[in-house]
């Protein structure tokens, strides 16, 4: 069975706190989804405000293959808005739930269908599509929304939508509402919330339960815990549910999430499926190992189905065969007493806490293997005397081609004696150090500190790193490397 999608990322998905999408931002996300293969999309909510219309016209000009929708209460002034936003259809929402209907609407159940009855016919005599949700239809008793439905399909809706407003839904619950609703003679859709976590589980479940739509938005973006995840339900129907399919682009779903997480400012977890920036990324030995060999080892599915690249990432779970791939993409190439020496500095550096970057795999490597070069300057020791009424003075021991050197140095801080002390010297005339940023990367008065420095000589700009328990030694040693590098360059 081919399963419709209607996407309602540019409705509720924009309910999400803090989320206000321009107009512009509304048309790209709109064209993307028309673009992979969405039936429906519900555009916004055009009783919201003038500027939502604006966006909605905007859309409905586009001639979109996907039918638009706009959001509408079961009120005259809601359909005459969208009426004049040209939309195709409406997501005519009508509360049915006891607490809804009564607490909220304070109105009988028998007003309520009238209610819902007479906006249908409404709609219907002037031509718009009718997708009559029920709100809340996840709290009510079955045997009323059952006769909601039938109300509203004999005044003309064309699909109906079960809505679990408040993500109450157990995957068990959802396939036996959908079961006792499969009866109906028009199209069923899921609308899931996941204030429990389950959206996307429920909305299987609807489908196993006879639901042949489902509504969905990007990332999962919606009010508190969000909606159903776009991503997660289209590529779970294509490779768990053989029995069901869908039209999208699976191999652009990166490049839409992507779209929405830069125009909303929602951005993505880590440890996302499907689209989050560790979905694909292998730290582990074995994972590496067997993804290497044999991606189905560890992957349900590739990256590339889905738009996204593996990646394998630098730490002190890592084993040497994810590390000789990391470094083949760097384009070098190692013997196996370097690429172990590689990998222990690297988890040396891990037991510190920290991160590792592909800069630091570089530089590691660039020292294990020295590769062109031979470093003309080496450190030897830093010795520095400070205190209240002392300015601060530093020495330093170096070797410059093996000539071993001794000087000293005054400055406002430590810090600034010791580089003192190095400018004095030959090679280090003309340099000047244009940034020097200074990180803790664990916590504590013993935190390692993480040193990154750039330099400039003439029309040569470098950066260099040193990591250290000691703030002036990882200075010094950053200094010396960037200095190294410039006389390299």
């Amino acid at each position: 069975m081919n399963i419709k999608i209607l996407d309602t990322t540019l409705r509720d998905g924009e309910q999400t706190p803090g989320v206000s999408l321009t107009s512009l931002e509304k048309l790209r996300i709109a064209n993307k989804l028309d673009e992979i293969g969405v039936e429906y999309i519900e555009a916004g909510s055009a009783i919201t405000s003038e500027g939502e219309r604006e966006s909605i016209k905007q859309i409905t000009s586009q001639n979109f293959n996907a039918e638009i929708l706009s959001f509408s209460r079961p009120l005259t002034v809601d359909i005459d808005y969208c009426l004049d936003c040209d939309v195709d259809g409406v997501n005519l929402v009508v509360p049915t739930s006891e607490l809804h209907i009564h607490e909220k609407l304070n109105i009988t159940n028998e007003k309520l269908i009238d209610l819902s009855n007479n906006a249908v016919d409404y709609c219907k005599d002037h031509g718009l599509i009718v997708e009559l949700s029920a709100e809340d239809a996840s709290r009510s008793d079955t045997d009323f929304l059952k006769t909601v439905y039938l109300n509203a399909i004999n005044h003309g809706a064309d699909r109906i939508c079960v809505c679990d407003t408040v993500g109450i839904l157990t995957p068990d619950s959802s396939y036996e509402l959908y079961s006792q609703l499969n009866d109906l003679p028009v199209p069923i859709a899921c609308h899931c919330h996941n204030d429990f976590g389950l959206a996307v589980a429920n909305t299987l479940a609807a489908l196993k339960g006879g639901a042949s739509e489902i509504h969905t938005t990007i990332n999962g973006i919606g009010e508190r815990a969000g909606n159903t995840s776009f991503e997660e339900c289209v590529v779970s129907i294509d490779r768990l549910l053989p029995q069901f399919s869908t039209n999208v682009k699976i191999n652009e779903i990166y490049d839409i999430s992507k779209l929405v997480a830069r125009s909303t400012g929602v951005y993505i977890q880590p440890n996302k499926a499907i689209v989050g920036e560790n979905a694909f990324a292998h730290e582990s030995g074995i994972h590496s190992d067997g993804v290497i060999k044999n991606s189905a080892t560890y992957e349900p599915i590739t990256p590339e189905l889905v738009g996204r690249k593996r990646k394998f990432i630098l730490g002190k779970h890592m084993g040497t065969h994810g590390l000789d791939n990391k470094l083949k993409e760097l384009g070098l190439n190692v013997d196996e007493i370097q690429l172990k020496q590689i990998c222990d500095d690297i988890k040396d550096l891990a037991d510190k806490g920290k991160k590792i970057t592909d800069v630091d795999l570089q530089v590691i490597a660039d020292n294990v293997l020295e590769i062109n070069h031979e470093d003309r300057i080496k450190l030897d020791e830093v010795t520095v005397v400070s205190g209240n009424k002392i300015m601060p003075t530093a020495s330093v021991k170096i070797t410059i081609d093996d000539d071993e050197i001794l000087n000293a140095g005054v400055g406002l801080g430590p810090v600034d004696a010791s580089i003192n002390a190095l400018n004095d010297l030959e090679l280090f005339k003309d340099v000047n150090l244009i940034e020097y940023h200074v990180d803790s990367i664990t916590g504590g008065t013993d935190a390692f500190i993480d040193v990154i420095i750039k330099l400039q000589q003439g029309d040569k700009v470098v950066s260099a790193r040193a990591t250290e328990s000691d703030i002036i030694k990882a200075s010094v040693k950053a200094y010396v490397a960037g200095v190294n590098r410039l006389l390299r360059d």
